[in-house]
C-alpha cells in the first residue's frame, strides 16, 4: 500500500469530527488566538487545545506562540477547498434524497382517514 494512504487516512480521520472541521473553517479567515478562538466557538480553552493538539499532530494546523498566546494557523489552505468539495459532494446527496423522498410522497395515494371510535 502506497504510504499517502497511511497518511490521507490519518488526516481525515482528525477532519472526522465536527467541532474540528469548524476549526478548520474558522482557521481559513486566517491565524487565530486559542483563547479568542475558544470565545468565538463557545468552548473551553482547554477542550480546543486539545483539539488543535491533534489536528497539530496530523500536520493540519501549526501554532506559534506570541507573548502568552498561541495563535494558531492551516499548514496549508487547500484543505478547506478539499473540505468545502466533499461538503458540496454531501450538500448533492442530501438534496437528491430529498428529492427522491418528495417523489416518493408525491406518487402514493392517500392513506384513508381513520376516525377515532368509528373502526373506520
Amino acid at each position: 500500500m502506497d504510504a499517502i494512504y497511511e497518511l490521507q487516512a490519518e488526516v481525515l480521520k482528525t477532519l472526522a469530527n465536527p467541532r474540528r472541521l469548524e476549526i478548520v473553517h474558522r482557521l481559513a479567515e486566517g491565524p487565530h488566538e486559542v483563547g479568542r478562538l475558544a470565545d468565538e466557538m463557545g468552548i473551553a480553552q482547554p477542550n480546543l487545545s486539545q483539539h488543535l493538539a491533534l489536528m497539530r499532530t496530523a500536520g493540519i494546523v501549526e501554532g506559534d506562540r506570541v507573548g502568552r498566546e498561541v495563535r494558531y494557523r492551516l499548514t496549508d489552505t487547500a484543505i478547506v477547498t478539499a473540505c468545502g468539495l466533499m461538503r458540496g459532494v454531501l450538500e448533492r446527496r442530501l438534496q437528491r434524497l430529498a428529492d427522491l423522498y418528495q417523489l416518493d410522497t408525491n406518487d402514493r395515494p392517500a392513506r384513508p382517514r381513520v376516525v377515532e371510535g368509528t373502526g373506520r
